[in-house]
């Protein structure tokens, strides 16, 4: 299969151009609670002391960007996030892991993401989300889409177990803004 520059951009000439008049979806920014560290995020430590930083400083490093969601994959609904803080940039584990508890927030080189459902994996776990990123049951059955951005919010123990209940609950509403409200 050779490629063929001349026919090509002959092929681009038959394109209606009211295709490139479509909308696009519009840009929205998910708010995703998160307990930092002890069992939830069992490389916290690791990370900071890797970056010789403490964890405190790692959360509001962590916490501060709004990422943008490039993809999704790997699991159903991992969402790939790009814009991580280079001072957080972090090999991933050189062992992989059997089992990430679902929820699981790490950092793999210049990229974090979120763990939708439990499953093996090698990235540095640094905290845990309450919430249900994929259901198969809901349309669409992912919390984040590609494109959307994602901003973290650390929050304690008590509060992740509360949001936890109101999650398995079904009543819970993700704090979902618009991308010029940020």
């Amino acid at each position: 299969w050779e490629f063929d520059l001349q026919h090509f951009c002959e092929d681009l000439q038959t394109i209606d151009p009211h295709f490139l008049d479509s909308d696009l979806p519009e840009r929205k920014i998910i708010h995703i609670p998160v307990a930092y560290g002890n069992h939830f995020g069992p490389d916290l430590a690791d990370v900071a002391e890797y970056h010789c930083l403490t964890p405190e400083r790692v959360i509001e490093i962590h916490s501060w960007p709004t990422y943008h969601c490039y993809m999704l994959g790997f699991t159903p609904g991992f969402p790939y996030l790009g814009g991580l803080d280079e001072r957080l940039e972090t090999p991933r584990l050189p062992e992989p892991r059997k089992v990430i508890p679902s929820g699981s927030v790490g950092i793999a080189g210049n990229q974090t993401g979120i763990y939708p459902i439990e499953s093996p994996g090698g990235w540095r776990i640094i905290g845990r989300t309450p919430l249900k990123l994929f259901d198969p049951s809901s349309l669409p059955p992912v919390m984040i889409l590609a494109g959307w951005g994602v901003r973290f919010y650390s929050v304690s123990t008590e509060k992740y177990e509360i949001l936890r209940e109101i999650v398995l609950s079904g009543r819970y509403e993700p704090e979902i803004t618009g991308w010029e409200d940020n």
